[in-house]
């Protein structure tokens, strides 16, 4: 009975000793990218070292590999964004797939009161991705046409289809704090691409609906 007591006085002190160190290295990690992100300059600070006074046809370019946001001024790279993406690292082909579509869009549609704070939406499925849908046989010849007309006489696509949709930028929302302080990524959303609530806001600042986003591997 003493022993068996024992055991499992030594197991609790395992249990907490290895908690503690868990939590220890997880408050490490966000100390770090507490540290990290503070160096980070905003908008206005890229805009000055690069000599710039304005934007001028700004376009956002997406790298998936690097997990970034890039946002030009016409050629010119102003600044680089911290982005995740989603848990597929295929390219996005089919209705909750949680992939990130490869591609060139346009943002269609802007909601300032989101759920992940801000979302940035994006017509996707454009009209490649219908294209090779239709191809696949994942949609119909007749959600094609529905598809192709919204492309090129609608704001945003149909995101009813068998391709899905609801595709954007967007923030973190209330956890903001913790995940934009991951000094490691971790790909965790729906296929959208998600900054820092903050810099979200930033890009708001300075696009609007029909901003090309190029979306790269």
């Amino acid at each position: 009975m003493i022993s068996d007591k024992t055991a499992l006085i030594k197991l609790l002190k395992n249990v907490i000793l290895f908690s503690g160190g868990v939590i220890l290295f997880l408050l490490g990690c966000v100390v770090y990218g507490i540290i990290l992100n503070m160096r980070e300059k905003s908008l206005f600070e890229e805009m000055e070292l690069k000599n710039l006074k304005e934007l001028r046809n700004v376009h956002l370019v997406v790298y998936r590999s690097r997990n970034e946001v890039n946002l030009f001024s016409d050629t010119v790279l102003v600044k680089k964004y911290r982005a995740v993406f989603g848990r597929n690292s295929q390219p996005k082909s089919k209705v909750n797939d949680r992939a990130t579509p490869i591609g060139e869009y346009r943002i269609c549609r802007i909601d300032s009161n989101h759920i992940y704070h801000r979302f940035l939406k994006l017509n996707y499925p454009n009209l490649e991705d219908a294209t090779e849908g239709l191809r696949k046989k994942i949609v119909s010849q007749k959600e094609f046409d529905r598809l192709k007309f919204d492309y090129y006489y609608g704001e945003c696509i149909n995101d009813t289809t068998a391709l899905g949709g609801n595709i954007g930028i967007h923030g973190i929302g209330q956890l903001d704090y913790v995940f934009k302080n991951l000094p490691f990524v971790f790909n965790w959303t729906n296929g959208s691409i998600a900054v820092s609530n903050e810099n979200v806001d930033e890009i708001l600042s300075v696009i609007k609906n029909g901003t090309k986003v190029i979306i790269k591997m």
